[in-house]
């Protein structure tokens, strides 16, 4: 069997939309992709287009010796745009390995070590108010967890956001988390996400003030850039810290892994290399006792990813999944992964057990350009998303 086509397919769903690629073969038996970095889909689909010319001619079960050369043959370590098109079609070429088998891709991982896998939503809403109503609906559908990010000054979060002066959004932050715990009670785990909008002394200012809530995690309190900084937050504070889904490659995590500064590493399938350097990523943190928290704010085939990396994996805390699966992008993808009472699962479908509707895909097709929503402070300064 050979690859015999790669094509990036970049659709408008949702707010940002998706980038998805397929790898067709000579047996007729095709795989799906996804790519992080949406809006950038533009620069990520002439990446693929490059990579494809690796790939085209090849078996698609050589995913090992493919990730090597579409990491290293441009000489210059594949980060970023490139990352995301690695990830995307490794992802696509382990689903193929599983349909021509006829196994899920987590039994090619090593078989399942769980039955479900625990996942927690999206619950940001425009006001505290509105946020406590959200987590308390979520808990009450079945979810365990509830998840929500650095507010601004006025206690909004994501596309609404405005101003974020850091002593004021800690203060906010902690005032919701109160009203959260008081709301969902004890046992419901809290995931927090500072998103990185925050300096080192104001991340450690909000870690030992949202302490008594008992949160699972603190996620992305530092920017990215610097995975050393990690050690000096480490030293400050007593909440278990998550971060990594900005890192392209096992190389970016060696620090933190190696250092355990992080409880919970944030691997993203679709910008980390995808299956092949998540799985290596996972078991190095095995060794050191850290658990991973997939980052998957995606579509369908991340989530089926992430599901079939977390079926086969020990150490695994939880899954980002900001919606269940089977309730949205049905048109376009009308099979997804199992989902119920806050867990999602295999059903046992080989390879990744999702399926796209290319006549939806062509419809919804477009050109991804624009850039995230950003935070200023008072003084205009500029702040991450």
């Amino acid at each position: 069997m050979k690859v015999t086509k790669v094509t990036s397919i970049p659709v408008r769903t949702g707010s940002f939309g998706g980038f998805y690629v397929r790898v067709d073969t000579d047996a007729g038996i095709y795989g799906l992709g996804e790519g992080l970095m949406i809006l950038a889909g533009q620069a990520i689909a002439k990446a693929v287009e490059h990579l494809s010319e690796l790939v085209v001619g090849e078996d698609p079960f050589s995913t090992e010796r493919l990730w090597q050369h579409m990491f290293r043959r441009t000489f210059f370590p594949a980060q970023g745009v490139y990352a995301c098109a690695v990830s995307a079609i490794d992802i696509a070429l382990w689903d193929i390995k599983g349909k021509a088998l006829g196994l899920p891709v987590h039994v090619l991982l090593g078989g399942p070590v769980r039955d479900k896998v625990v996942c927690y939503p999206h619950c940001q809403a425009p006001s505290t108010d509105e946020l406590i109503a959200n987590c308390v609906d979520h808990v009450e559908r079945g979810w365990k967890f509830v998840r929500w990010g650095q507010p601004d000054n006025d206690g909004r979060h994501g596309a609404t956001a405005g101003v974020l002066d850091p002593s004021r959004a800690v203060a906010v932050a902690e005032e919701q988390m109160a009203r959260v715990r008081e709301a969902i009670g004890p046992d419901v785990n809290i995931a927090f996400d500072v998103h990185t909008r925050l300096d080192m002394a104001h991340a450690a200012n909000l870690c030992r003030r949202v302490e008594r809530y008992n949160p699972f995690f603190i996620e992305d309190p530092l920017r990215a850039e610097n995975p050393a900084s990690y050690r000096t937050l480490a030293r400050q504070v007593n909440v278990p810290i998550a971060a990594g889904e900005q890192w392209s490659n096992k190389w970016q995590f060696r620090e933190v892994i190696e250092d355990e500064t992080i409880s919970y590493a944030r691997i993203d399938l679709c910008g980390v290399g995808g299956i092949t350097e998540g799985a290596k990523i996972t078991h190095w943190a095995e060794t050191h006792y850290i658990d991973i928290a997939p980052h998957n704010p995606l579509g369908p085939v991340s989530a089926a990813a992430g599901v079939a990396l977390c079926m086969a994996s020990s150490n695994v805390g939880v899954l980002e999944m900001p919606r269940a699966p089977g309730t949205y992008d049905t048109d376009l993808f009308p099979v997804q992964v199992g989902f119920d009472d806050g867990y999602a699962f295999s059903e046992g479908r080989p390879g990744l057990g999702v399926d796209i509707d290319m006549e939806v895909a062509e419809a919804k097709v477009w050109a991804p350009t624009g850039f995230y929503p950003h935070l200023t402070r008072s003084d205009g300064g500029l702040t991450n998303w």
